[in-house]
């Protein structure tokens, strides 16, 4: 780097002692095999477990990517009650919780519904006490049989409609108005039922 116009000379002091200042990471290849033996340590004292937790099968937000099945954060407390697993229970056998997540359609559902009942068919709870198994521990066979880290795969989602002709019913059919109407209808529903208990007591009175 070169120096322009009538300035004054850099004078910075770069060697006072830069042995005692520099800094050094000779010690990476050791800390990184410490690391790989913890690891494994650790997955000997955890047994045998799934490598990740179960999580739901959701779709991906916006039009853009819904049509896509992912990960969701955690089942919701109806998929649980469905598939007979208790809120606490799921969480000792490697199932994540989301109370927060809501399901909008009954597809969806038992989607993951059916995800619950298949990991509970591949589950081998092994008990505290080999002799004293407690309720929902696995016994007999089940112990002995082969187990596996692989996590549970994502389901492939719906399958694609096969092309077909265009019937008479289909170009009859108005998608808009049937929306429209579905809609007002879910609107007006209270009204509706506030007009039937109305007219039940008025002829109730008319008839005393």
């Amino acid at each position: 780097m070169g120096f322009a116009h009538n300035n004054v000379l850099h004078n910075n002091h770069f060697h006072k002692d830069w042995q005692r200042r520099v800094r050094t990471w000779f010690d990476q290849p050791g800390r990184k095999l410490r690391r790989r033996t913890a690891r494994k340590v650790k997955a000997a004292a955890l047994g045998v477990r799934p490598l990740s937790l179960l999580r739901p099968a959701v779709r991906g937000q916006t039009v853009r990517y819904n049509r896509k099945l992912r990960e969701g954060r955690g089942f919701t407390l109806g998929e649980l009650k469905e598939a007979g697993i208790g809120r606490k229970e799921a969480k000792t056998i490697g199932i994540v919780v989301d109370h927060r997540r809501r399901n909008l359609s009954e597809e969806g559902k038992k989607l993951n519904v059916d995800r619950l009942n298949e990991y509970k068919t591949r589950l081998i709870v092994f008990p505290r006490k080999a002799g004293k198994p407690k309720k929902g521990d696995s016994t007999g066979d089940d112990l002995k049989a082969a187990t596996t880290r692989a996590a549970l795969p994502l389901p492939s989602g719906a399958a694609a409609e096969p092309p077909r002709k265009i019937t008479q019913a289909d170009r009859d059919f108005n998608a808009f108005r049937t929306l429209r109407d579905a809609r007002a209808w879910q609107r007006h529903e209270g009204v509706r039922k506030l007009r039937a208990a109305k007219k039940e007591e008025e002829e109730a009175a008319k008839k005393k």
